[in-house]
C-alpha cells in the first residue's frame, strides 16, 4: 500500500529539497497516518466523526523544554478546541537523520525524551515514532550551507537554483562543493541499531514506558537526484509491510483501550 513517504518524496520533488532543520515532512506524515487510521479503523473513524476525539499538530508538550508533539489525538477539553493531555490516545512524533548522520544521537534523545515526557503525562497513549534514515553516501546541505550564500538574494536562490534541486543535475556538486556532506557507507545501519535502542512495549505493557511502534524508514535523498524510497534496500527493511503492520498495531490497540467505553 502507498505510504504517508511517498507523499514525503514527490512534496521533496516539488520543493527541490529535504530541509531537514524544520523536518517539514512531518506534516505528510502524521496527516497520512492518521487518513490512513480513518480507512483501516473502524472505532477510530466513529469516534471522530462523533466529535469524540479530534486531532493537532505540532502541540506544546507540558514541561520545562515545551515540545512540540508532532501528532495529537485525543478528546478535547471543555472548550472544544483545545486538547486536553490527560485525554490523549495517541502521539506520534517524526524525525530524520538524512544530511548526516552524526547527528543520529541528538534526534535519539529527542525520541527519548518525548517518550518520558508524554508517558508520564499519558501511560495509556498509544505512543509512535517515525524515523527516516537516508542511504546517499553524500547529501548537498542546502539549508545551511547552499541557500545561506542567497540569504541577501532569496529570489535568486528560487529561480536559478531551487528548480535545478532534486532534478539530477550533477553539476551542482561542483558548483557547491562546500555545501556537500559526506556519509560514511556504515553510517545508515549505525543510524538504524542506534534507534533500535528506543524502548519498545507490548500491547498489554501500558505501565511500561516505551514506543508502541517505532517505524524506521530508508530514504535516498541527496537534493541532487531526484529522491526515493530504496527497495529493496541495504537495512532490509520493507517499508510498505512495516508500516501496514503499524496501523494494524494502532488499530487493534485502539479498540482494546477504548472499545466498548474503555
Amino acid at each position: 500500500m502507498p505510504t504517508p513517504f511517498n507523499e514525503v518524496i514527490e512534496d521533496i520533488k516539488k520543493r527541490g529539497y529535504h530541509n531537514h532543520r524544520l523536518e517539514e515532512h512531518s506534516d505528510i506524515v502524521c496527516k497520512g497516518i492518521f487518513n490512513d487510521l480513518l480507512k483501516q479503523c473502524q472505532l477510530f473513524r466513529d469516534d471522530y466523526e462523533s466529535e469524540k476525539i479530534k486531532y493537532w499538530l505540532n502541540v506544546r508538550t507540558p514541561g520545562a523544554r515545551q515540545r512540540r508533539i508532532d501528532l495529537l489525538v485525543g478528546e478535547p477539553n471543555a472548550n472544544g478546541k483545545s486538547p486536553d493531555l490527560a485525554k490523549s490516545r495517541i502521539f506520534v512524533e517524526n524525525k530524520s537523520v538524512v544530511t548526516a548522520h552524526r547527528n543520529k544521537d541528538a534526534r535519539y534523545d529527542d525520541l527519548n525524551e518525548s517518550l518520558q515526557v508524554l508517558h508520564k503525562e499519558r501511560p495509556e497513549a498509544i505512543l509512535v515514532a517515525t524515523v527516516m534514515i537516508g542511504t546517499a553516501l553524500r547529501v548537498l546541505n542546502i539549508p545551511d550551507r547552499v541557500k545561506a550564500q542567497y540569504k541577501d538574494r532569496i529570489d535568486e536562490f528560487q529561480k536559478q537554483v531551487a528548480p535545478r534541486l532534486s532534478s539530477g543535475d550533477q553539476r551542482l556538486w561542483d558548483e557547491y562543493r562546500i555545501a556537500i556532506s559526506v556519509n560514511r557507507p556504515s553510517d545508515p545501519n549505525s543510524t538504524l541499531n542506534k534507534f533500535r535502542e528506543l524502548p519498545v512495549r507490548e500491547s498489554n505493557q501500558i505501565q511500561k514506558m516505551g514506543y508502541d511502534s517505532l517505524l524506521l524508514v530508508p530514504v535516498h535523498i541527496d537534493n541532487v537526484n531526484p529522491p526515493y524510497l530504496p527497495k529493496p534496500n541495504t537495512l532490509g527493511i520493507d517499508v510498505e509491510r512495516d508500516y501496514r503492520a503499524m496501523l494494524d498495531l494502532i488499530c487493534k490497540d485502539y479498540r482494546t483501550r477504548w472499545g466498548d467505553g474503555g
